[in-house]
């Protein structure tokens, strides 16, 4: 039996550049089938979460120009439950608008926030932190954030360390500090501590705990989309909506409130977690052949390479040789070849190719 308390919120704006170049502007990752699946992203994440909400319970925040691929990829949803953002503000505003949107249909909603784009190999132990996490915050003023119990000293990911004090509930920690992205040696030593946990962006709360915490730690955006009360779900929202978002300043709700409040705890967590943020966390989640390679494509050659990722179209030969720890993709003409040591580079990468080569190559 669904409770019709419970709410999701799904993340769905992003650009993905460290995909680039088979994640672009027009179709980032979310709106792909990346794993061979026969499933998006998005549609995996949206099955998930439809056993925990009812259908006109989820609702999806995502860029005005991908509205259109999030009907076509999840027919199911109300088109009403589509949020669209003007413009990209971080996490912070998307989560702002969304929870004042719930609030004026259910102010006494339990809600939880999930990227689009994540991957989880074990979907019922996921859904039962879940579910413990949404009995945690029903009656209580806590925020949320499942921690996942770091299998390697990865780097890319941010950490959360968590307190001895006890919360009356198994598995349930005070977090005591933020980490983002360590360094190779501090990763190490997190990981050995047993302290600390990879921060997956995935949160639980209730509307009255998270509005309280943004008045307090982010008043300005608060009070932005507070004032929107008499225009959701109306007629005016849209364009109620552009003019705040042009006002809004770009935060994470991380830095903005996560890292501030007090009465923030981890769901501690080891449910198979990736957030398929690179090409080499894709790697790790892919079949390999005898030599570590991971291919995706019909024509692929390869001699004395191992440890690569290649992801190239069907229809492209592609012959390489001599290559050890590299990231080699095609798509629509365009070509990386890139350690995986140096995938972190890609964002920035990217960045230079619009500066100097423009928009049309992202």
């Amino acid at each position: 039996m669904i409770n019709e308390n419970n709410f999701c919120v799904i993340m769905a704006g992003g650009v993905g550049s460290r995909f680039w170049p088979l994640s672009r502007n027009s179709r980032p990752k979310q709106f792909m089938d990346i794993l061979g699946t026969g499933k998006t992203l998005l549609q995996q994440t949206f099955d998930r979460f439809t056993t925990v909400c009812s259908l006109k319970n989820i609702y999806v925040v995502t860029s005005s120009e991908y509205k259109s691929q999030v009907i076509e990829q999840l027919p199911q949803i109300p088109e009403e439950n589509i949020l669209q953002e003007p413009f990209r503000r971080n996490t912070a505003p998307c989560i702002a608008y969304a929870c004042y949107r719930i609030k004026a249909v259910h102010p006494c909603a339990n809600v939880i926030v999930a990227p689009s784009d994540h991957l989880i190999m074990k979907e019922d132990e996921f859904l039962d932190k879940i579910n413990e996490a949404l009995e945690f915050t029903k009656d209580r003023d806590a925020l949320i954030t499942l921690g996942i119990k770091p299998s390697r000293p990865e780097t890319g990911y941010g950490y959360i360390q968590v307190s001895e004090e006890d919360s009356n509930q198994p598995n349930v920690r005070k977090v005591k500090t933020f980490t983002e992205k360590p360094s190779p040696e501090l990763a190490k030593v997190f990981m050995e501590s047993g302290e600390f946990f990879w921060n997956s962006g995935i949160f639980i709360w209730n509307l009255n705990s998270i509005l309280k915490a943004l008045e307090t730690f982010l008043p300005d955006i608060n009070t932005l989309f507070k004032n929107g009360v008499s225009f959701y779900n109306t007629n005016d929202e849209e364009s109620f909506i552009k003019g705040t978002y042009s006002e809004c300043r770009n935060i994470s709700i991380d830095y903005g409130v996560m890292e501030k409040a007090k009465n923030v705890y981890v769901l501690c967590s080891d449910f198979g977690w990736s957030d398929l943020g690179t090409w080499g966390s894709l790697y790790e989640h892919s079949p390999q052949d005898d030599s570590g390679n991971a291919l995706k494509g019909n024509n692929i050659m390869m001699y004395h390479s191992t440890n690569c990722i290649v992801n190239v179209p069907d229809e492209k030969l592609v012959v390489i040789q001599g290559l050890n720890d590299y990231i080699i993709v095609e798509s629509d003409g365009m070509l990386l070849i890139c350690r995986k040591q140096d995938e972190q580079q890609i964002r920035q990468i990217v960045n230079e190719i619009k500066i100097k080569k423009g928009e049309e190559y992202l």
